[in-house]
C-alpha cells in the first residue's frame, strides 16, 4: 500500500548521478538511465541578471549575442569558475531530471569531478549541488566513475587503466581494489584541441572563426595520425580586414595543428605508466588501456596511443556517457559510494 502511494505521489527514489563537464553535463536518473545530455552553458541578460537559456538553447547563442546578453561557461578546465551560473545550471538540470511529481523529495546526488580538484574546488561543487536542491552530495573522481561505467572489475585486485578525455581535463588513473593507485590529471583536453584548430586557421589563413566552427572542423577533419587520404572542407569566418571570407582547409593541416595537444596527452599517459607498480603494470599490459570521454573520440587517437605505449588501447561502450553511467550505477550502493567517494 505504501509503495503504491509512493508511486502515486512521485515519492519513488529520484536520486541522480551527474557528469559535470566543462563542455557538457550528462545526467543519469535512478531507474531511468541517461535522461539529459546538454552543453554546460548559461545565457544571461546582463542588464537584469535574468537567465535566458541553459544548455542547448544557450549554446545556440554562442558568438551571436548582442552586448546585453552574455553566454557563460560556468566551468573551465573541469572546475567551477562561476559559482552562481553553476548553481543556476545545476538547479535547472536537477529539476528536469526529477520531473513533475507532486512532491519532490530532495535527491541524493553523485557527481563526477576531475581527480586533481582541490579542497576549495570540491567544496564549490558540493555547495552548488546543495543550493540546487540535493539532499546528499558525493563526489567521485571521473576516471573511477568512467571505469565503473565501462564495467571494469574495480573492486578486484587487478590493474585497470582508464584515460578519460573530456572537454577541460584529461584524467588518467590506474585502479585496483576500488581505489586509485596512480593518477594524473592535466588541464589539456577537448577544449584545447578546439582552440588549437582556431589558432591554426588564424595563423595560416588569417581568418578568425568561432568556437562552434572550430569544433566542427575538429570533428570532421581532426586525426591523431596523418592519413593517406586527403580530405577537406570550406569554412567561413572574418579575415583581418574585418570582412567575411571563405577558405579551404585539409585534414593534414588540422592533424598538424592538433599535434602539441595529442603529444601532451600521450606524455601524461606514459608518465602514469612509469609510476605504476610492476604487478599492476603487468595487468595493464595484458588487459589494455580503456578510453572514455568525448575528447577521446578524436579520429585514430586509440591507434596513436597504442603505437606510442605498446599497449592495446580501446574504447569503452559509449565513451561520452561512461562517467554519467558510472556515477549512476552506484546510486543504490551506498557502501560502494563510500568506498570510492572523494569526500
Amino acid at each position: 500500500m505504501l509503495h503504491k502511494l509512493a508511486n502515486l505521489f512521485g515519492l519513488v527514489s529520484n536520486n541522480i548521478g551527474i557528469d559535470l563537464g566543462t563542455a557538457n553535463t550528462v545526467v543519469f536518473s535512478q531507474g531511468k538511465g541517461i535522461v539529459l545530455y546538454e552543453p554546460s552553458i548559461v545565457a544571461v541578460d546582463v542588464r537584469t541578471g535574468r537567465v535566458l537559456a541553459v544548455g542547448k538553447g544557450a549554446k545556440e547563442m554562442l558568438g551571436k549575442t548582442p552586448e546585453s546578453i552574455q553566454t557563460v561557461r560556468p566551468l573551465r578546465d573541469g572546475v567551477i569558475t562561476d559559482f552562481e551560473a553553476t548553481k543556476v545550471m545545476l538547479t535547472h538540470f536537477i529539476n528536469r531530471a526529477i520531473g513533475g511529481s507532486i512532491f519532490k523529495p530532495k535527491p541524493r546526488v553523485v557527481i563526477g569531478v576531475p581527480s586533481g580538484v582541490t579542497q576549495v574546488e570540491k567544496r564549490a561543487v558540493i555547495d552548488a549541488a546543495r543550493s540546487a536542491g540535493a539532499r546528499e552530495v558525493y563526489l567521485i573522481a571521473e576516471p573511477m566513475a568512467a571505469a565503473i561505467g565501462a564495467g571494469l572489475p574495480i573492486e578486484e585486485p587487478i590493474g585497470n587503466m582508464v584515460v578519460d578525455i573530456g572537454g577541460g581535463t584529461t584524467e588518467i588513473a590506474v585502479i585496483s581494489l576500488a581505489g586509485i593507485v596512480v593518477s594524473n590529471s592535466i588541464r589539456i583536453a577537448g577544449d584545447e584541441m578546439t582552440e588549437a584548430v582556431a589558432q591554426h586557421v588564424k595563423k595560416k589563413h588569417h581568418l578568425l572563426i568561432g568556437e562552434q566552427t572550430a569544433e566542427r572542423v575538429k570533428i570532421e577533419l581532426g586525426s591523431a595520425i596523418y592519413e593517406d587520404e586527403e580530405r577537406w572542407m570550406e569554412i567561413r569566418g572574418r579575415d583581418i580586414t574585418g570582412l567575411p571570407k571563405v577558405v579551404k582547409i585539409t585534414n593534414r593541416n588540422i592533424t598538424e595543428a592538433l599535434e602539441d595537444v595529442i603529444s601532451s596527452i600521450i606524455n601524461a599517459i606514459k608518465s602514469t605508466l612509469e609510476r605504476t607498480p610492476p604487478e599492476l603494470a603487468s595487468d595493464i599490459a595484458e588487459r589494455g588501456i580503456i578510453l572514455a570521454g568525448g575528447g577521446s573520440l578524436l579520429k585514430n587517437l586509440h591507434i596513436r596511443i597504442e603505437r606510442e605505449t605498446g599497449i592495446k588501447t580501446d574504447y569503452c561502450e559509449d565513451p561520452i556517457t561512461a562517467v554519467a553511467r558510472g556515477v549512476g550505477s552506484v546510486l543504490e550502493n551506498i557502501e560502494l559510494i563510500r568506498k570510492v567517494s572523494m569526500v
